[in-house]
């Protein structure tokens, strides 16, 4: 008998991850599925969609789960986009709730979205947060440059600094595996 366990998260099955640009259509699909899972049931900042015009021209950026070598499911997830030439914002950073306690996925998304954008002719990424995960991005050598309100929360604007985030050509991190402890 076939289990199907398409909508089920297993993160006690995934020992291996791989951070990327999106190519596939079930990796679109993923990327957006987790983004209202986040950002409209989660949180409720967003009704129904959390879709805007930035994702026409923005690159989505995936962190998947892989279980016996194969890709499962989409655990992470984060956008970027060149707003003006050579400045570059990331949002919707987004990771799954079953997977939060592996700090290294958020942390790899943030590296490989600062490190693409780089690539392609960066010179400043900026981001908005939410107040909550400041420290998580001052740990990563970025700095608040302001507080606002955004979406009726508390956020920061926030600035890379790049000295930090070598170029990343290729579009995807080196597979990051859990470690057996």
């Amino acid at each position: 008998m076939f289990l199907d366990l398409q909508d089920r998260p297993r993160p006690f099955l995934a020992s291996e991850f791989r951070i990327h640009l999106a190519a596939e259509p079930w990796e679109h699909a993923g990327h957006a599925r987790l983004r209202r899972e986040v950002f409209c049931d989660e949180q409720g900042i967003f009704r129904g969609d959390d879709r805007d015009a930035l994702d026409g021209v923005a690159l989505p950026l995936v962190a998947v789960a892989m279980v016996m070598n194969m890709p499962d499911q989409v655990v992470g997830t984060v956008r970027i986009h060149e707003a003006e030439a050579g400045l570059w914002y990331g949002s919707r950073l987004a990771v799954h709730r079953d997977f939060r306690r592996l700090a290294f996925l958020g942390s790899g998304l943030i590296s490989l979205a600062v490190g693409t954008a780089r690539a392609r002719g960066c010179i400043r990424f900026l981001a908005h947060v939410q107040a909550a995960n400041v420290a998580l991005f001052e740990r990563l050598h970025w700095r608040s440059l302001e507080s606002l309100t955004l979406h009726d929360r508390p956020h920061h604007v926030m600035e890379a600094d790049l000295s930090q985030y070598p170029p990343c050509w290729t579009g995807e991190l080196a597979p990051l595996r859990r470690s057996a402890a």
